[in-house]
């Protein structure tokens, strides 16, 4: 049995939820990994990321989702809508905040300190909800998705820019 292991690096915005057809470097990594017959799982690094297949849609809101992700980020802001102030979520708390602050790094997590960039409850409650992984079939040495599917990952945190990881492994013979 194989077990081959790849990385996929990105890029998410601020202000909105990031989504990103990460198909072809899956499809890439599977190849590279010689597995004829098998398994391929996807996995977000970050919770407050999800991964996630759905159809590719062709149309595209002026903002550049898909209208199935746009209907998506809809249908959660209305069951998770998104923190912009203390009194939204009960996460962040104090002790969560003073824990960062105490970080060798807190910088990354806290720009300039602004503990507002911590604002940030609904995107785990959302990632929480779709899931971090997903799992697909390797048949004949190719990623099986059914025809229009596509593999997404999503960044539901919009405080900031960052660059975000996705391991991708591939078990099989």
């Amino acid at each position: 049995m194989t077990v081959y292991k790849g990385l996929v690096k990105v890029s998410t915005l601020e202000g909105k939820p990031t989504y990103l057809d990460i198909t072809k470097e899956v499809e890439d990594i599977v190849r590279e990994s010689g597995v004829k017959e098998g398994i391929v799982t996807v996995i977000s690094c970050h919770t407050t990321c999800a991964v996630f297949s759905e159809e590719y849609d062709h149309d595209h809101t002026p903002t550049g989702d898909t209208f199935l992700q746009a209907d998506l980020s809809d249908g959660l802001n209305r069951i998770f809508p998104e923190q912009h102030d203390w009194s939204t979520y009960r996460y962040p708390g104090l002790d969560h905040f003073e824990e960062v602050e105490s970080w060798p790094n807190p910088e990354q997590y806290l720009p300039n300190m602004d503990r507002r960039m911590l604002w940030n409850g609904d995107a785990h409650l959302r990632s929480t909800l779709i899931g971090s992984n997903q799992t697909f079939e390797v048949e004949n040495g190719e990623l099986q998705l059914n025809g229009l599917a596509s593999i997404f990952f999503v960044d539901f945190d919009r405080t900031r820019e960052r660059n975000r990881k996705i391991k991708v492994c591939v078990i099989g013979e």
